[in-house]
């Protein structure tokens, strides 16, 4: 027998299956897992050994919410999900992506939505496209030197803009014609046969565009009407892939629809995946939706629907007054309009703006996904020391001041060094454990790749098993180990058809060596750890005694900490996984 590339000895392996863990040896060869055993496997002259003895050894986790669309192609590594043990990640989420739109309107849709310097975005995309349509830009991802494995949705709003032009996008009375909505079709088409997921779309309009000359309007999904909705729901549901989208946060909620559309009742059913679970700060009952809506749906209507679910308190910080919030009301967004400082503090000094921003935030009857209450947002970070650690409502009433007004007055003071933070949701432990449980919740979510100095949540799989642990040894577990670890890998892959999430005989050499008594408190800990391509320093959770090793495609290439020399640069060992080619597995008898 030919020597194995790769052993992994003595480990206690989960396959992603849910099926109970047990003590195995992996043996891998030219990146598949081709020997589990319950016996010590043979290692040649040039196997490399990771020694897993009390450790666990985990199918990749797969992240599939993140938006590293700019951030892949300049740095295709990855590292900050490899050092978690994420090994597989879906881009092209919330209706955007960098396929089909010039560079200079990726930039505009895809900047201000997700918190990354837009000229880091447009420079990236002018010095590596390649591309000009779904086909050639599988290719040119998948050769990249990558880090993780990468899986793609198409944007509704990168589609839309390619077709109609950024202006007619974003125009309110814009109808496309039936040769523009064929064009969308053909071109989904296109994606979904170069191995696309599906479609990702939005419809909250809160979510912005920058640049100069359409900056402000809402991104171009938001605009498309039932007309060329269900056009494109048409190519979804034939194909049987994808529609990954949210729904208004409005007084005219539009999540019936997202229901109806994904029903089965004499159809095939549209597969939809919606943001988001959660239990919210600013309507509490509302979790009791979450849990028990989707598997109603799904045994009732015969829906494939899925909510998408960060199992982490949602904690998001602010600089100032950059805020993706902001943008929900009006008095927010008018603040955000304003790129240039001197006119932004002009505007947040005027006492006719501040009455609109105080009788919005006063205002407790709107939608929200923010809870507006400064009471509820400590300052971490301020030249004025007398006021870290308090809250911005504490330091209103301190100085005899509406807490809207204390704040403005801050922002003018201190801009963007005023950072403090809330949480606007995952805040009750028992909720959280709940919708992690819940059948009808997928984990998600986690934005990678954005909201870099405020909310992204790179290692939400370690601190999901962290709770978990902790919760078996208060004698109160809410899930298995074997359960959570497959709703962070198989589950995942199962459902977004992908060759990823599992670690049987025949499948892909995608896993994790997790050391679980570095799965404490550290892996809720922050820091800052520098990204010099977009010119600022990322806001990221980090525990590198958790993750020994990160291996993809059978090589390591992350070590407690350390990136593997080159990868990314010289060498990568990620692919473009394409829908639907998952591998076919069949376990040797006695792998177990």
């Amino acid at each position: 027998m030919t020597d194995f590339d790769l052993v992994i000895t003595g480990g206690t392996w989960f396959d992603g299956t849910d099926a109970p863990a047990a003590r195995r040896h992996l043996g891998i060869i030219d990146g598949v897992v081709h020997r589990v055993s319950a016996e010590p496997l043979p290692v040649g002259p040039n196997t490399e050994v990771i020694d897993a003895d009390g450790k666990w050894v985990v199918p990749g986790f797969v992240d599939v919410h993140t938006h590293y669309d700019a951030e892949v192609l300049i740095k295709p590594e990855l590292s900050e999900s490899l050092r978690h043990g994420v090994t597989t990640v879906v881009i092209g989420n919330c209706s955007l992506s960098t396929v089909l739109a010039s560079n200079t309107d990726c930039a505009d849709l895809f900047s201000r939505v997700e918190a990354v310097p837009r000229d880091a975005v447009y420079e990236t995309l002018d010095r590596t496209r390649t591309w000009s349509g779904p086909a050639e830009y599988a290719k040119a991802i998948d050769e990249l030197p990558l880090g993780p494995n990468i899986a793609a949705f198409l944007g509704h709003s990168d589609l839309r803009t390619h077709v109609l032009g950024l202006g007619r996008a974003v125009t309110q009375d814009t109808k496309p014609t039936a040769a523009e909505i064929e064009r969308m079709q053909e071109l989904l088409g296109e994606a979904i046969t170069a191995g696309f997921l599906g479609l990702s779309s939005m419809s909250n309009p809160l979510d912005k565009i920058d640049g100069d000359e359409y900056r402000s309007r809402s991104l171009p999904s938001t605009y498309a009407r039932g007309k060329e909705v269900r056009a494109l729901n048409r190519v979804l549901r034939r194909h049987r892939r994808i529609l990954q989208s949210a729904p208004t946060v409005s007084l005219r909620p539009n999540i019936a629809k997202f229901f109806l559309a994904s029903a089965g009742i004499g159809r095939r059913p549209l597969r939809t995946s919606l943001l988001s679970a959660a239990d919210s700060k600013a309507y509490p009952p509302l979790v009791w939706f979450m849990l028990t809506v989707a598997p109603l749906l799904n045994r009732l209507a015969r829906t494939d629907f899925r909510w998408q679910h960060v199992p982490v308190p949602f904690t998001v910080y602010a600089d100032g007054i950059d805020l993706v919030v902001f943008e929900e009301f009006g008095a927010g967004a008018a603040a955000l309009h304003l790129k240039d400082q001197v006119d932004r503090n002009e505007l947040l000094q005027d006492e006719s703006y501040r009455r609109w921003f105080r009788k919005q935030y006063d205002n407790k009857f709107t939608p929200r996904i923010w809870h507006r209450d400064f009471f509820d947002a400590e300052i971490v970070a301020c030249p004025d020391p007398s006021v870290v650690g308090k809250t911005i409502g504490q330091v209103g009433k301190d100085r005899g001041l509406h807490p809207v007004d204390a704040y403005l007055d801050m922002v003018v003071e201190h801009g963007a060094a005023l950072r403090w933070r809330t949480t606007i949701a995952n805040d009750r432990p028992d909720y959280l454990n709940k919708l992690a449980a819940s059948s009808g919740v997928q984990m998600g979510f986690g934005d990678a790749g954005a909201h870099l100095r405020n909310m992204a949540f790179y290692n939400y799989p370690l601190r999901l098993l962290e709770r978990v642990l902790r919760a078996q040894e208060a004698g109160k577990p809410f899930l298995s180990v074997e359960r959570a670890v497959h709703r962070l890998t198989g589950e995942l892959a199962d459902w977004f058809q992908i060759d990823a999430g599992h670690l049987r005989e025949g499948d892909r050499a995608d896993l994790l060596v997790l050391d679980p008594a570095g799965l404490d408190a550290r892996v809720h800990e922050l820091h800052e750890a520098p990204l010099p391509e977009f010119g600022l320093d990322r806001m990221v959770n980090r525990n590198d005694d958790a993750v020994v090793a990160t291996v993809v495609g059978g090589k390591r290439v992350f070590e407690r900490g350390t990136l593997a020399d080159g990868l990314g640069t010289d060498w990568g060992t990620g692919s473009f996984l394409r829908a639907g080619a998952a591998a076919v597995t069949t376990p040797a008898e006695g792998s177990r």
